[in-house]
């Protein structure tokens, strides 16, 4: 919707939740990252002034799987009373009357997610700052896993491991450039052929990594956010993530284009290792599965830029990894 009307929709909504007629809502802006359907805002009522954080689908879409913003307050509210580090949820629902879909709002963080390109915020941390937070966000990650998930029934059943491996088959075609994906093949065999057994399932975030960690510039952990993709299934999913996002290997290394890492792999497990209390079976395994699917989903992002379904033109350097991403996780899966 047009900021303007937001504004003035914002304008109704908080002075039915604040039950105050004068309040006055201003300062209302997109937030970046979310294209659109994320805005910061200011509430002024009395002698409050609170700064709030509103959620919205986004436009033009079915309202299930990623924008079903109410999965997210599913998770969020059965994370009350964890120490998961988390924005609690203020107001929710699926009142069209307030914004014409289903919203949340939580509050506003002061801070910035982990940003680690030359002279971001986080690349100047010393090493033992920023191996404390690796610590924080691989410890709050042990505890999503120990979530109940009878706390989110919202969240449906466990995903079986097998399908985890073959919902993206229907992506590979889609492509941008199918060259790249000459791998896929070889690697969804091997990862349909060495499906894990008895491994954790529980509530998983389904895209944990640098960018979903919320801290403020000091490098404390203030948040995990960004839940679009939470679900109930093998919980190393999000080990193996992280592990690969951190990867050196998994990424092309040409000189000026080499993605800023956080800690490496071996240093991330360990930290999740830790927190758990157990040995991570077939971790490989769930490292190899993360790196299959981001280069599907680069493949399918790079395609939708350059069809112009989706402008986005990150995704011409990210796609260079493609076919590292998927060497990656062949190698692997060959340990």
């Amino acid at each position: 919707m047009e900021l303007n009307e937001l504004i003035t929709r914002l304008q109704r909504f908080v002075r039915a939740m604040y039950d105050d007629a004068a309040a006055e809502v201003s300062a209302v802006h997109p937030m970046p990252g979310h294209a659109g359907f994320a805005y910061g805002f200011t509430v002024d009522c009395a002698a409050q002034h609170e700064s709030w954080f509103l959620r919205l689908p986004p436009p033009n879409v079915n309202w299930r799987g990623t924008a079903d913003v109410l999965r997210q307050v599913a998770v969020l509210n059965a994370l009350e009373g964890t120490s998961v580090p988390h924005c609690s949820v203020r107001w929710s629902g699926d009142d069209l009357r307030w914004f014409g879909c289903p919203y949340f709002v939580v509050p506003k963080l002061d801070g910035d997610v982990i940003r680690l390109a030359a002279g971001e915020w986080a690349s100047v941390l010393s090493a033992d700052v920023q191996r404390e937070l690796g610590r924080a966000a691989m410890t709050a990650l042990a505890a999503i896993h120990r979530v109940d998930p009878a706390h989110a029934p919202y969240l449906g059943a466990a995903l079986p491991f097998g399908e985890d491996v073959e919902r993206w088959d229907r992506f590979v075609p889609r492509a941008a450039e199918p060259r790249q994906m000459l791998l896929v093949p070889q690697v969804r065999q091997k990862l349909l052929a060495n499906l894990p057994h008895n491994a954790p399932v529980g509530i998983f975030h389904g895209d944990f990594q640098t960018a979903n960690l919320f801290c403020s510039l000091r490098g404390e952990l203030l948040a995990v956010i960004d839940w679009e993709l939470v679900g109930v299934g093998a919980t190393l999913n999000d080990v193996g993530w992280i592990c690969t996002f951190s990867d050196r290997q998994a990424w092309h290394d040409a000189p000026g284009q080499q993605r800023p890492m956080f800690l490496d792999p071996d240093t991330l497990a360990g930290f999740y290792r830790a927190a758990w209390g157990e040995a991570l079976p077939d971790l490989n395994w769930y490292r190899a599965l993360a790196a299959y699917k981001f280069a599907i989903i680069s493949g399918l992002n790079l395609g939708l830029h350059r069809r112009g379904k989706r402008h986005d033109p990150l995704w011409e350097i990210t796609a260079l990894s493609i076919e590292p991403l998927l060497e990656r996780a062949r190698a692997l899966l060959s340990r």
